[in-house]
């Protein structure tokens, strides 16, 4: 067992205090050997994470007052906290999922990048969506009374922490950044796979909310087992919206057990996809070998284990699919496998594979060889056609890892009817050229009514975090196909309009108040009317 502390208690922050649960002990283990990792940690029961919800109660009316400027600050200062930790958070992460160094630093700089992102919407006031229609007392047949609209945090948030993303989508990643965000004092339930990462985390967190003063209960770190802890924390009437990103499963049991709740609530889950590419004629006329390295690179990428990775391909029957796939084939062996961040993870992949090839009409097209250590599998990538795709939904089954589909098409008429029977993705990405683009605008109205996410000429494993991205999709990619996990329009979520209505000035809110005291961009009577207009 290892011995390496770096400072970790064990312990859940309950509302700033660090506290011992009362339950069994559980430990992160590396997934390249399967060692347990020190230091045991303890998961707390029912009543002691009421003492989370409670205090995330008192916080939020005063959390969701902050003075612009003090609010974005106090994101910043949690960004500024994780890059104070320095080595210690990476080379954590590191020993926990078996992740690259590279790659981790690179999720911890998205990290927090986000939350500098919504520091600046928040400073900008963007999130409280003014709307004024001025009083009209002259106006015929009736006059109007004067109306105000601005948008409140709906309330405490429950996150649970993603097994593939222990930063990003992880103890102050996109949900609990944009929560924050929004106004909403955050309940995070860690993962258990990686929980020395998530309590370094959430210290640094901790330390921001003592730092400005805010109430403790503005964060809370818990752990505890998914099937009580998790679900008691939706069950809880304090909780107004959830976070999750998941497995299909996981994802629906909170879906079920916040729709039966005596006040339902949303829950944003992110879930299941694989996110079809699509390889038209041209796109493959002049080097297929270079197109099925890039392909086989966006498998393989961190083990396959991303929301976006590719897991079923369309490529033209004929000459130019053909090319495709003996590249694959010849390329395939080269391909080494890479540590899996769980050992459970491992077995999933293994099933998931056994089974996608032991289909009627599924062939092995190549194999790569496994990695150093446990849970390396060997890359692998099956063929099949349409027929066989539409006729077993085993097809279209999400295998988490680095394995993939292929499958020929035989025209523009079939693939679009392929297409449409598909489940919602997060993406789809269309290959081609100038000479694709009157087959690809057959096909790109099917595919905006069954993914989020459309890409030309690149590869969905990457997701850009700005203003304009879309990380969501029709279930089961998502729960709610209206939203999106990534980018600034994710503060959306865990917001809610309230009209005011004849209120005299001294009795509005600041961010509609006459002057505009927060001097924030507003719709007046339905123009947008920027600060000094």
């Amino acid at each position: 067992m290892s011995t390496t502390t770096q400072n970790l208690t064990g312990q859940s922050i309950l509302a700033g205090t660090q506290t011992s649960g009362t339950g069994r002990e559980v430990h992160g283990y590396n997934p390249a050997t399967n060692e347990p990792l020190e230091p045991a940690y303890t998961l707390i029961d029912e009543q002691q994470l009421k003492v989370a919800t409670e205090a995330a109660a008192e916080a939020f009316d005063s959390f969701r007052s902050l003075e612009p400027t003090k609010h974005a600050d106090f994101l910043e200062a949690i960004a500024d906290n994780i890059e104070a930790v320095g080595a210690e958070l990476v080379t954590r992460a590191m020993a926990e999922t078996g992740l690259p160094e590279a790659r981790l630093t690179g999720e911890r700089g998205r990290t927090t990048g986000q939350l500098r992102l919504f520091a600046k919407v928040v400073r900008q006031g963007d999130q409280h969506g003014v709307r004024v229609d001025p009083a009209l007392p002259q106006r015929q047949p009736a006059p109007r009374v004067d109306i105000r609209q601005r948008k409140i945090a709906v309330g405490p948030v429950a996150v649970f922490g993603a097994s593939n993303f222990p930063l990003a989508f992880s103890t102050a990643g996109g949900d609990t950044a944009s929560a924050l965000a929004a106004g909403c004092p955050v309940i995070f339930k860690a993962h258990n796979a990686h929980p020395g990462t998530s309590e370094i985390v959430g210290r640094a967190i901790t330390k921001a909310v003592a730092d400005f003063g805010l109430h403790p209960g503005v964060f809370s770190l818990v752990y505890g087992p998914g099937a009580s802890i998790g679900q008691a924390l939706v069950a809880d009437p304090v909780i107004k919206a959830v976070g999750f990103t998941g497995s299909r499963s996981g994802g629906t049991a909170l879906m079920a057990t916040a729709a039966a709740r005596p006040e339902p609530i949303p829950v944003y889950a992110e879930m299941s996809s694989i996110n079809p590419v699509i390889f038209f004629e041209g796109a493959l006329a002049e080097d297929p070998s270079a197109q099925a390295a890039a392909y086989l690179a966006s498998v393989i990428g961190s083990s396959g284990q991303l929301c976006t990775a590719p897991g079923l391909v369309f490529v033209p029957t004929g000459e130019a699919g053909d090319a495709f796939a003996q590249a694959i084939s010849a390329q395939a062996p080269a391909a080494s496998g890479q540590t899996m961040l769980t050992e459970s993870i491992f077995n999933s992949w293994t099933q998931g594979v056994e089974a996608l090839g032991s289909q009627e009409g599924v062939e092995l097209l190549g194999r790569g060889i496994e990695g150093t250590g446990k849970n390396a599998p060997a890359p692998t990538i099956y063929s099949s056609n349409v027929e066989q795709l539409l006729a077993n939904s085993v097809l279209q089954d999400e295998i988490f890892g680095a394995a993939s589909l292929v499958i020929h098409y035989a025209d523009a008429g079939q693939l679009k009817n392929a297409l449409s029977k598909l489940e919602g993705q997060l993406t789809a990405t269309l290959q081609l050229t100038e000479s694709d683009y009157a087959v690809a605008a057959e096909v790109i109205p099917t595919l905006e009514t069954k993914v989020g996410r459309i890409l030309v000429n690149g590869w969905p494993t990457g997701v850009e975090v700005g203003h304009a991205m879309v990380h969501g999709g029709p279930f089961p990619a998502t729960s709610d196909p209206q939203t999106t996990s990534v980018g600034t329009l994710a503060i959306e979520r865990f917001l809610r309009p309230v009209a005011y209505q004849n209120f005299p000035d001294g009795l509005l809110p600041k961010p509609i108040g006459m002057d505009n005291p927060w001097n924030l961009t507003r719709r007046v009577d339905g123009t947008l009317k920027t600060v000094g207009e």
